[in-house]
């Protein structure tokens, strides 16, 4: 076993985990894994540039994560980028402030990059599965954006388009930088048409009519999932490999789009930093099941994160190999 840990930062939230891998068979032993919501894309769909705040919250979140990672001897970490930091101007700002406080250089990763590691994050427990179909669609609705990849064992097609839950958040939902409570159905329609054109989009490159089963990642997509369950609390041992049908998808999407703020916050499972933004996420997993015709969503806890972890293990033992 390989111990490493990595690091995903999106634009909504940064996530660590440490882990014990076998890059052979891809078995991974969880030692830590947490989540902090720092919005480290605030804005940046409107100004193109990271904001201080949203740089300093992540900055403090990489100082904790440093000494758990320090406490567990992880042999090798890897920081993965996503959105936000590929879109901004001041990116430099964001690589500089994490090489000093993590010692390793953030990978701003394409597009098509982080599909891959969401795949494998995602279906690596799911190949022998002979319950579920072939191929795989794995959607991870981020905060910035979503990845769509087709693949079976392996990626076949992956695209990744510009709609994610802040993003849409921001762009139709908020008025002078207060979100509308709740929206419109003309904002709600304004979310629903680029989400359709980035479906166009996605299709051009990803057979989404063959998909067999929709693979569901990120946390739109968990608490989506942990509000159909009807969980008192949030336990990842239930949403893990939850089978949410179509019609519980649309009652939560109505409910969020319907709700009030403090009708959201008082959900249990809601996190804080969710709360705002679930709307616009659950809205782009109903339009991703209605145009492929999914009549559910197999959710999964395993991810990108789950994936940076196992091709980081891949790393260090390849590594060792050379003479």
């Amino acid at each position: 076993m390989t111990r490493v840990a990595a690091i995903d930062c999106g634009t909504n939230s940064i996530r660590l985990l440490v882990a014990d891998c076998d890059p052979g068979t891809g078995e991974l032993v969880e030692l830590d894994r947490r989540m902090l919501v720092v919005r480290l894309g605030q804005g940046v769909d409107q100004t193109g540039r990271l904001a201080p705040e949203a740089l300093e919250r992540t900055f403090a979140a990489c100082r904790e994560y440093a000494a758990v990672i320090k406490e567990l001897g992880a042999q090798k970490v890897r920081f993965v980028a996503t959105s936000a930091s590929r879109d901004a101007e001041n990116r430099d700002d964001f690589v500089r402030g994490v090489l000093e406080i993590l010692g390793v250089e953030p990978e701003v990763i394409s597009g098509d990059l982080e599909a891959e590691f969401s795949f494998t994050g995602a279906t690596r427990e799911l190949t022998g599965a002979t319950h579920l179909e072939r191929p795989f669609l794995v959607v991870d609705i981020g905060g910035g954006s979503t990845e769509f990849v087709v693949g079976e064992e392996h990626v076949r097609a992956a695209r990744s388009v510009d709609v994610g839950c802040v993003r849409m958040t921001e762009r139709h939902l908020v008025t002078d930088g207060v979100v509308t409570d709740p929206p419109t159905r003309e904002q709600i329609a304004a979310i629903r048409a680029d989400v359709e054109a980035a479906l166009d989009l996605a299709a051009e490159a990803v057979p989404l009519a063959e998909a067999r089963t929709l693979v569901g990642l990120a946390g739109s997509v968990t608490t989506v999932a942990a509000i159909a369950l009807g969980l008192s609390e949030y336990d990842s041992s239930a949403i893990h490999h939850a089978r949410i049908p179509y019609e519980k998808v649309r009652e939560v999407s109505e409910r969020m789009l319907t709700a009030t703020h403090a009708e959201r916050a008082a959900i249990p499972v809601m996190h804080p930093g969710r709360v705002d933004v679930i709307g616009a996420g659950a809205l782009v997993l109903l339009a991703v099941m209605e145009r492929v015709g999914a009549s559910e969503v197999v959710v999964s806890e395993h991810d990108i994160l789950d994936g940076i972890a196992i091709k980081t293990a891949e790393d260090v033992e390849a590594a060792q190999r050379r003479p």
